[in-house]
């Protein structure tokens, strides 16, 4: 297994020998339970499905009950695939903690970043804006020009404009692991993570 279902924490700061000071993100990862296994055979592909955190019978639909019921486990509110090389030597209900990985791995995070709503330019791409003086009246964090106008006669796709900021799924690679409290599942990985506290994100070794 080379990757779990973590919860982000927050941030804070860990210091090393040296009188070093480094920003971390504390993750819980783990424990995790297997949930399903797929094989080659069966499936189409080698994966072992996790499941992280328990959720109340009564807020889960049937179909995950009878789910994690085959695993003999408890419904789990986050379900995810992780491909394995030998889905054999995993079976369903096992539960997988944090100490699959260890101080010095280089990790990858993926998480979905914060929402923002719908932002401007100025905002969403860093745009300059328009002039501040010389007779400008309303046009001061607006794009000006979208393009031609007879030919193409369309604003092209891709085109950086006002809309929806943030809410995306986000990997940030080559994170070190500073940190592992096995008893606690807890990660400590230097730097910055997608996503705000309390957040689910997938963690992976790279």
């Amino acid at each position: 297994m080379n990757g779990l279902i973590a919860k982000k924490i927050g941030m804070t700061t860990y210091f090393a020998e040296g009188n070093k000071a480094y920003p971390v993100t504390v993750l819980e990862a783990g424990p995790c339970v297997v949930t399903q296994v797929k094989s080659a055979a069966g499936d189409g592909y080698a994966a072992v499905q996790l499941g992280f955190g328990a959720k109340k019978e009564k807020s889960c639909t049937k179909a995950i009950k009878g789910h994690c019921a085959k695993a003999k486990a408890s419904p789990q509110a986050v379900l995810r695939e992780f491909k394995v090389a030998d889905p054999a030597a995993f079976q369903p209900g096992q539960v997988i903690k944090s100490d699959i990985f260890a101080a010095g791995d280089m990790v990858k995070v993926t998480g979905s970043m914060k929402g923002r709503g719908n932002a401007g330019v100025v905002k969403r791409h860093g745009f300059h804006g328009g002039p501040g003086s010389h007779g400008q009246t309303d046009r001061l964090r607006h794009p000006g020009t979208n393009g031609a106008g007879s030919t193409p006669g369309r604003v092209y796709k891709g085109r950086r404009m006002a809309g929806h900021m943030g809410a995306s799924t986000v990997t940030t690679r080559n994170l070190k692991v500073v940190l592992v409290d096995a008893d606690k599942n807890l990660l400590l990985v230097r730097g910055a993570v997608p996503g705000a506290a309390d957040g689910i994100v997938i963690i992976q070794k790279v």
